[in-house]
C-alpha cells in the first residue's frame, strides 16, 4: 500500500470514527442515557429528551449525511481520487 493510500484510509477512518461517535452520543446518549436529565429542558412544550428521541436524532443524522459527503469530497480531492 502506498503512502498516499495509507493517508487516504487514515483520513477516511478518522472521519468515520468522528461521525460514529456523534451518532452514538445522539442515539444512545441524548435519546436514552441522558433523557431524564434532558427532560428538565422544554422545547416547543415537550421535554428535550423526548424531542431528541422522536425528532432531534433524525435531524442530526441527516446533518451527518451531508457533513460526511462534504468532508469525503474534501478528502477525495486532497488525495486525488475525486470524481469529475
Amino acid at each position: 500500500m502506498s503512502t498516499d493510500a495509507q493517508g487516504y484510509w487514515k483520513a477516511t477512518l478518522g472521519l468515520l470514527t468522528k461521525i460514529l461517535i456523534v451518532w452514538a452520543l445522539v442515539s444512545y446518549g441524548a435519546g436514552i442515557i441522558f433523557a431524564p436529565w434532558l427532560n428538565n429542558i422544554q422545547l416547543g412544550g415537550y421535554p428535550l429528551g423526548f424531542w431528541f428521541g422522536q425528532q432531534g436524532a433524525i435531524y442530526i443524522f441527516i446533518a451527518l449525511i451531508f457533513f460526511y459527503a462534504k468532508k469525503m469530497g474534501e478528502i477525495d480531492r486532497k488525495f486525488g481520487v475525486h470524481e469529475d
